[in-house]
């Protein structure tokens, strides 16, 4: 018998057939499933929602929750759609008894490891300070296994656990531009440990961004990167760094998301710790920078 864990699950699905049967045997056969799982399907029209009545059927501690009439978009509407299932799994977990210490976000295009959340949990117990925790995420790219790149105190969105602790002290998911960034802040700021594992990965069935196109992702990254106030500098690094990545047209595709938030969204995010923190991210980086190549700013 499959041995269960203190933690609880939650996953929006939006059109993920091709994907959410292998999905859905990867967390199915974890070494330590949840105690509970969240599903909410985000109006889907592709046979998402038929797999996903069949594993509520046969799984007494899947539930799966139906949105209509929403539009898919990777700004607030996502973030919406997660506080919400997570805020649900809250009060199912309240009302039914369910105990759990940790709540995990993964996202309906992963395929893990049966060993995902044994691992990662393993990391909790080992440092008290953890309040964040994510794997790493890999894609395909034809028969290459490449793994993205990110630094390791910053957790990524979909693959990540929360220390129950750190999620209620820092108020939930919140609802913003890169919310699972936005969620790293606030730990910090509130004195917790965040961390991505390179030793826990998960595979994407797509490259991140590219639910709507990359050009629409990385415009949406530039948006996100004008809501949450970098500063111009920064913004110029990223914009060079994109542009030097294949493929390169995703510098000018963030360039259009910061310059359209500039003209059109003009609003900034209102938790002004969380602003100044960002603001003040050129100077991080390039303390990273410094560190890493081992030369004084």
């Amino acid at each position: 018998m499959v041995a269960k864990s203190d933690y609880v699950l939650m996953t929006p699905c939006k059109n993920e057939e091709k994907s959410l049967t292998k999905f859905a045997e990867s967390i199915i056969n974890q070494t330590q499933k949840p105690n509970l799982w969240v599903i909410i399907n985000d109006d889907s029209t592709d046979r998402s929602p038929e797999i996903l009545r069949d594993l509520e059927i046969k799984n007494s501690w899947i539930h799966v929750v139906k949105l209509e009439g929403t539009k898919r978009d990777l700004g607030f509407h996502y973030a919406k759609v997660v506080s919400d299932g997570l805020s649900l799994i809250l009060e199912i977990a309240s009302s039914k008894k369910i105990p759990f210490e940790y709540i995990g976000l993964i996202d309906a295009d992963m395929i893990l490891k049966n060993d995902f959340f044994e691992k990662i949990i393993d990391k909790f117990k080992k440092d008290p300070h953890l309040g964040i925790a994510s794997g790493s995420a890999a894609y395909y790219n034809g028969e290459k296994l490449v793994t993205e790149e990110g630094r390791e105190n910053l957790p990524i969105g979909g693959l990540r656990v929360w220390r129950r602790e750190c999620f209620i002290e820092t108020g939930g998911f919140p609802i913003s531009y890169s919310p699972d960034s936005v969620s790293n802040v606030l730990a910090i700021l509130h004195g917790w440990d965040t961390k991505r594992f390179d030793d826990i990965v998960g595979i994407q069935t797509r490259r991140t961004s590219s639910a709507e196109g990359l050009w629409r992702g990385y415009k949406i990254r530039g948006e996100s990167d004008y809501y949450r106030d970098y500063h111009p500098l920064y913004v110029a690094f990223k914009f060079f760094k994109y542009t030097l990545t294949s493929p390169s047209y995703i510098g000018l595709a963030y360039l259009e998301g910061y310059i359209r938030g500039i003209i059109k969204i003009r609003k900034k995010i209102d938790i002004p710790e969380v602003r100044k923190y960002y603001r003040n991210k050129h100077l991080e980086v390039g303390r990273y920078y410094a560190g890493k190549f081992k030369f004084k700013l």
